[in-house]
C-alpha cells in the first residue's frame, strides 16, 4: 500500500451524499460492538444529514476527501475552535479495508501541517472510550489523554469519550 498514492481535497457541497455514504459503511463496520445498532442509526441520522454537513462547512469546518489510487477511500474534518489556538478533529474515518496500513497516521500528520498553517498550538479530538485501534493509533502518534466526558446527545444516548490532545511543533 503506497502513501504517497494518498491525495486529499476539500469536499464540497456535492460530496455530502458521498461523505454520508462513506459514514455509513465506516460506522457500521467499526461501531457494531462499541454502541447500540439503535445509536449508530441515530448519531448517523444526526451528525451526517445534508443539513447538518453543510452547516459545518458554513461554519468554518473544513472537510476532505481521502483518495488512493483514484478511489474514495475515507474523509476528515477539522475546525478551528473559536477564540482560541485550538484545532479540533472532528473526524478521522476510513473504510475497514484502509485500516492499519499507516494511512491515519498520514492524515494525522496532515491534520498537524494544517494546525501550524493555521497559527493553532493543539489538536483536540474525542474518541469513544471502547475504540481500542483509534486510541492506540492516537497514542502512537503523540496524543495524549486529557479528560472524560459523558454527553447526552438526546435520543436516549450519550456519547461517552476521552478526550486527547496534542501539541502542536
Amino acid at each position: 500500500m503506497k502513501k504517497d498514492s494518498v491525495v486529499l481535497r476539500m469536499a464540497t457541497d456535492e460530496d455530502i451524499p458521498l461523505i454520508r455514504s462513506l459514514a455509513e459503511q465506516i460506522w457500521r463496520a467499526c461501531y457494531s460492538g462499541m454502541i447500540s445498532e439503535g445509536q449508530i442509526v441515530y448519531m448517523l441520522d444526526w451528525m451526517y444529514s445534508a443539513a447538518r454537513l453543510g452547516d459545518d462547512c458554513r461554519g468554518g469546518g473544513r472537510y476532505e476527501i481521502v483518495s488512493q489510487q483514484g478511489v474514495t477511500i475515507g474523509y476528515l474534518a477539522t475546525v478551528r475552535a473559536e477564540s482560541s489556538a485550538v484545532l479540533q478533529l472532528n473526524k478521522l474515518y476510513l473504510l475497514p479495508e484502509k485500516q492499519g496500513c499507516g494511512l491515519g497516521q498520514l492524515l494525522l500528520a496532515h491534520t498537524e501541517t494544517l494546525a501550524r498553517q493555521q497559527g493553532c498550538e493543539v489538536i483536540e479530538l474525542r474518541v469513544n472510550k471502547e475504540n481500542a485501534r483509534a486510541l492506540r493509533a492516537y497514542y502512537r502518534a503523540g496524543f495524549t489523554w486529557a479528560e472524560s466526558v459523558v454527553v447526552d446527545i438526546g435520543g436516549g444516548y450519550v456519547m461517552d469519550d476521552f478526550i486527547l490532545r496534542k501539541k502542536v511543533k
